[in-house]
């Protein structure tokens, strides 16, 4: 089975717990952004011997927040050395509001990817979008760039909704799939 990785930076947890979702369903290897924005030179290592490299974070002000940022700025190196060229990439997102402008984070991530010549995974769902869709529905938010997570500002972790969290599952199944394939044609 291929090697993936997913880096996150969480504020206030809800992230977290998605990235733990995500990689308990593939057995994928965690690598959390400290508060700093930092990661370790083994995490590096990490990513760098990884087949699949996941983005994940919360939606601040139509962005990630400034510690993805700066990984992202920090991969540079990487970039430079095209240490990440044809890696799989995927992301997700999680923000207070429905919209809460989450597609211009995965935006974001996927233009981190195609800077590193990596290929990226949509989601490859149809949106829950009929009268009797709830927010217990898989990809009750509509998304297709990646997943799409809302979490109540006033809701704590334990309070992310069931759907949220199947897609998240679903979408780590669909990773893994298409990275196996990529990884066995090298």
């Amino acid at each position: 089975m291929a090697k993936v990785s997913l880096v996150y930076f969480s504020g206030y947890g809800h992230t977290k717990v998605l990235a733990e979702v995500f990689a308990e369903e593939v057995d994928a290897t965690l690598i959390e952004i400290d508060q700093n924005g930092d990661i370790s030179e083994q995490d590096w290592t990490t990513l760098d011997e990884s087949d699949a490299i996941v983005f994940a974070a919360p939606t601040y002000m139509a962005a990630a927040p400034w510690q993805f940022k700066k990984f992202a700025d920090a991969s540079s190196k990487k970039w430079f050395t095209r240490t990440w060229q044809d890696k799989v990439f995927a992301g997700f997102t999680n923000s207070a509001s429905l919209n809460g402008d989450k597609q211009v984070t995965l935006i974001q991530f996927q233009t981190l990817a195609s800077q590193h010549g990596g290929i990226w995974v949509s989601l490859g769902l149809l949106p829950a979008n009929t009268k009797t869709a709830t927010r217990d529905d898989v990809n009750n938010l509509g998304g297709s760039v990646g997943a799409l997570i809302q979490t109540p500002s006033d809701a704590g972790v334990d309070e992310i909704p069931a759907g949220d969290i199947e897609t998240v599952k679903v979408y780590a199944q669909r990773v893994q799939k298409i990275t196996d394939r990529f990884s066995r044609t090298k």
